[in-house]
């Protein structure tokens, strides 16, 4: 049911977006050392590229899991006002 005030209330599932974030930079790493060992330095440039992104992208998700309820509200409050009986 929408309500018209998802943006305030929106949540972002940050936990999965650290740990899938941690995975794209081992593969970023990981694909950027390769390529760069079997020179192709163009490829290497834009995994770095993507890990930067990547690394970008953990800083920001640490940030918010830091600040607390502002941005991950508990199981207890719900992701919309409850509608109001008539």
């Amino acid at each position: 049911m929408r309500t018209g005030n998802e943006p305030l209330t929106a949540r972002s599932p940050l936990r999965m977006r650290f740990w899938l974030s941690l995975w794209g930079l081992l593969w970023a790493v990981g694909g950027s050392l390769a390529f760069a060992f079997a020179g192709r330095v163009g490829w290497a440039v834009a995994c770095g590229v993507f890990g930067i992104v990547v690394v970008t992208d953990l800083i920001i998700v640490i940030r918010h899991i830091r600040q607390g309820p502002h941005f991950q509200p508990g199981r207890d409050v719900p992701p919309y006002e409850p509608p109001r009986h008539r």
